[in-house]
């Protein structure tokens, strides 16, 4: 795909290309596949191999995984600039989640040969991934953490305050996607019931509120 002055800026606009020089970003955008998908469409599938990575142009997608009762668990939410599918094509195992739409999203696909030779030929990329990766690590570990030792009111805090990204002007608040007392009882590791509960204490203390099946939290939180 072509890209002009205005493309590259673009392109710089997404952390994992901000500092790439326009040399090598400009090698990198020849090999980019733009591919539009809509609302409620599977991209990487859980078991199944895996053959390019993705960044995200516009829209947002839900990484799940499945439990073993079979119930689809809410891993993490990306929107533009999020990157994923890169782990497949780093050790060449099958996928270990699913990554699916929440509205149209339009994405830049990047082949695994292709891949490796962008982090091969561009320091700046290959420290971004792995600056990424981290920061998952790092959240995963938080992630256990709060399961082992923070009571389920505090863990359900810091699962609304990770996910609301979106900032919404009115009352300078910001929004986390849709989201059912059911996905956020999976990924807080609680029941149905206790999430309905601590979400009537979180709003009684005007510390949460809701927008249809958004959550909403102020920025000074």
């Amino acid at each position: 795909m072509g890209y002009g002055r205005e493309g590259l800026d673009s392109l710089k606009a997404i952390p994992l290309f901000a500092n790439v020089d326009d040399p090598h970003l400009e090698a990198i955008a020849e090999h980019l596949i733009e591919r539009r998908y809509p609302r409620k469409t599977t991209i990487v599938e859980e078991g199944l191999a895996g053959d390019y990575m993705y960044v995200i142009r516009e829209g947002q997608v839900k990484v799940t995984k499945l439990s073993e009762d079979g119930r689809e668990k809410i891993l993490q939410f990306l929107d533009g600039g999020d990157f994923f599918g890169e782990m497949a094509l780093l050790d060449r195992s099958p996928r270990s989640a699913s990554v699916k739409t929440l509205q149209d999203t339009r994405v830049l696909a990047l082949s695994r040969t292709d891949f490796i030779h962008c982090i091969e030929d561009n320091p700046a990329v290959a420290m971004a991934v792995i600056q990424e990766l981290s920061r998952r690590l790092r959240e995963a570990d938080a992630q256990a953490s709060s399961l082992s030792f923070d009571c389920v009111k505090d863990r359900a805090k810091g699962l609304f305050l990770r996910l609301a990204r979106e900032l919404v002007e009115e009352g300078a608040r910001r929004a986390t996607p849709q989201l059912t007392h059911q996905q956020i009882a999976d990924m807080i590791g609680t029941s149905r019931e206790t999430v309905t509960r601590v979400v009537k204490e979180l709003k009684q203390e005007c510390w949460l509120a809701q927008e249809g099946k958004r959550y909403l939290v102020a920025e000074a939180h």
